[in-house]
């Protein structure tokens, strides 16, 4: 049980620490699947950009002396584990790249709201440079988000074109 704003803090900090790692594992697999070659380069520069990530949540936790430990993130499983299943369903079917976008995207949603939240609790905590380093990752994910609404368009707009014709684009 969470008795402090900071115990909460730092159990929710553990659940994004193990969900970068868990993410990590499941990028390679959304980049093999995508047939569209940005949505692989953009599947490619995240998975750089989550590496990147860990460090800095590592840098967090020793902002609070705590030392960098993940705790299975259930929310985080679960949406990966939908979204294997969403790409196993799709695999060489025109609606490929429109499923890798909606699996990538709920996890990039959820990210945001996990991390405004960490932003705003080390913000309280009195924690500057935890928060500071939590907005450096909030915006990533929002930019990541950005990229996949940019790409949905498109893939969305291919896939009922490619349904229609039978065929999948490279």
């Amino acid at each position: 049980m969470n008795s402090t704003l900071k115990d909460l803090f730092l159990e929710q900090l553990q659940d994004m620490y193990d969900s970068e790692h868990r993410i990590t594992k499941a990028l390679p697999k959304l980049i093999e699947a995508a047939t569209c070659k940005e949505l692989k380069s953009a599947l490619e520069s995240h998975l750089r950009e989550t590496e990147g990530q860990i460090e800095k949540l590592e840098r967090v936790f020793r902002t609070f002396d705590e030392k960098a430990n993940g705790t299975k993130c259930d929310a985080i499983v679960g949406i990966l584990t939908e979204g294997d299943s969403i790409v196993k369903e799709n695999k060489k079917a025109p609606t490929i790249n429109a499923a890798i976008i909606a699996a990538a995207q709920k996890v990039e949603h959820y990210e945001i709201a996990t991390y405004g939240s960490l932003k705003a609790w080390a913000s309280s905590l009195g924690n500057s440079e935890a928060a500071n380093l939590l907005g450096e990752i909030l915006d990533e994910e929002k930019g990541a988000d950005r990229t996949l609404n940019e790409l949905s368009a498109a893939k969305n707009e291919e896939a009922l074109e490619e349904a229609e014709a039978g065929t999948v684009k490279r």
